[in-house]
């Protein structure tokens, strides 16, 4: 199993933007990457190595969001001037240009059938296009402040929207009601979007987490404190089971859903990490930064192996038709330990086996330099491999017992949850007494 999970390796870098990279996304072929900046470009770097960048100049302020359309034929494209662009991403560098919205528009996505945009902006509204002659569909308009970010489902039936009001809200397109509500942020929302499988949805935010929700039951799953900045940006891996995350501290985590840990650590970027994006295949991955670089990495694990290593732990730790994950973590480190689930299909891991899981930032031992740049670096907080342990306990009986303890400590990080809520409200109960002595007092003296 050594070679299922290698380290992420960087692969190329590119730099040709002349301020802060906002935006970045890989076309379906993976021939091709987009990305957007502050200095109002939209740049398409070719990945052969002979072939030239493609730097695209129409938008009169900085492009906040740029994505590439399923087919990879075009690229849409969302900016500070209010419009939204679609670009023939070639040597021509034709485009259509329409008034989206009357604010900053932040985020453009493509439907996945691509005859659909939807855009958010800072005029608190949500609106849905026609790609076809950009017509305007209709508008979302429940949010009260600034709207950040906002994503169509995989089927494209839902909406998920994210802002500056704290709020992340999933639409029903069909019926353009807000069909529920998420409060649970304590900053604005950065980013949203769904898992592959269309049942979660991951949102960061700049309290510093990430988190991710089961939308089926409006239920939080797993509740990740991995940085020490403003999250910007993060993106499902194809197959479900991870997530990366892009950070002002600089750097790119992934995280292991399937287990809820921090799986690595990659350090590159010289200054705030602003977007990060998988490929369709997953095989690859691409991040920006305030530095101006590009960085293109190579994954080194895909959706096969990770279904093998799944199949490994079933046969090996499976009691009664559930799966026990067999790796502990340091409590001091890693308070979400493995807990019991379920292998799904290959589409994806089903979360709603999955207890709410919190997992908070570590220092990382293990740091292997890449070649380019010179500071560019890999952290694995755990050994890759677990060396089974023969102690003449039955397979069953071990299950049994990890299982157990597994519960325990989901129960003793729920205990952890509500002590740390409980403190808040003793902490805003005091102030509130506090104040209302400070008015007394002054009241007294007046009189």
């Amino acid at each position: 199993m050594s070679s299922v999970l290698e380290d992420p390796t960087l692969e190329r870098h590119f730099k040709g933007h002349r301020d802060t990279i906002t935006s970045v996304d890989l076309n379906p072929n993976m021939k091709q990457i987009a990305t957007g900046s502050m200095d109002s470009c939209l740049m398409v770097w070719n990945m052969k190595a002979q072939m030239r960048a493609y730097r695209f100049v129409g938008h009169k302020d900085a492009v906040m969001s740029v994505q590439f359309s399923p087919s990879g034929h075009l690229v849409a494209s969302a900016s500070r001037d209010k419009t939204v662009r679609l670009w023939v991403p070639s040597v021509k560098g034709e485009s259509t240009v329409f008034k989206a919205h009357t604010g900053t528009v932040r985020s453009v996505n493509f439907s996945s059938d691509g005859q659909s945009l939807v855009t958010a902006s800072d005029d608190k509204t949500v609106k849905v296009w026609a790609v076809h002659r950009q017509r305007f569909l209709f508008s979302l308009n429940q949010h009260i402040n600034w709207v950040r970010c906002a994503k169509f489902s995989p089927d494209g039936r839902l909406i998920v929207s994210a802002g500056d009001d704290k709020t992340i809200k999933i639409w029903d397109k069909t019926s353009r009601d807000c069909i529920h509500s998420f409060y649970e942020h304590g900053g604005y929302v950065s980013y949203v979007d769904f898992h592959p499988s269309g049942t979660c949805i991951a949102a960061a935010s700049s309290d510093n987490t990430v988190k991710v929700w089961d939308i089926r039951m409006n239920k939080l799953l797993q509740h990740y404190q991995v940085h020490t900045a403003v999250v910007n940006g993060l993106s499902f891996h194809p197959s479900g089971n991870y997530l990366i995350t892009a950070s002002n501290d600089s750097t790119l985590k992934i995280l292991d859903l399937l287990e809820g840990r921090l799986l690595y650590t990659l350090h590159g970027h010289q200054g705030p990490a602003t977007c990060v994006a998988f490929s369709r295949a997953g095989d690859y991955f691409a991040s920006g930064g305030s530095d101006e670089q590009v960085m293109v990495w190579k994954t080194n694990f895909d959706a096969a192996d990770y279904e093998e290593v799944l199949r490994s732990q079933q046969r090996a730790t499976s009691v009664n038709g559930a799966v026990q994950s067999g790796e502990r973590q340091s409590r001091s480190s890693l308070r979400a330990s493995s807990r019991s689930r379920r292998a799904e299909s290959s589409e994806g891991v089903d979360f709603s086996d999955i207890p709410l899981s919190h997992v908070e930032k570590r220092s990382v031992s293990q740091t292997r330099p890449s070649q380019v740049p010179k500071d560019t670096s890999v952290s694995s907080p755990t050994s890759r491999q677990q060396q089974p342990q023969d102690n003449g306990v039955p397979a069953a009986l071990a299950s049994t017992l990890e299982h157990i303890v597994c519960q325990l400590d989901v129960l003793t990080q729920t205990v952890a949850i509500l002590e740390q809520r409980l403190t808040l409200t003793e902490d805003k109960l005091r102030e509130c007494i506090d104040n209302q002595q400070m008015i007394t007092l002054q009241l007294r003296t007046s009189k």
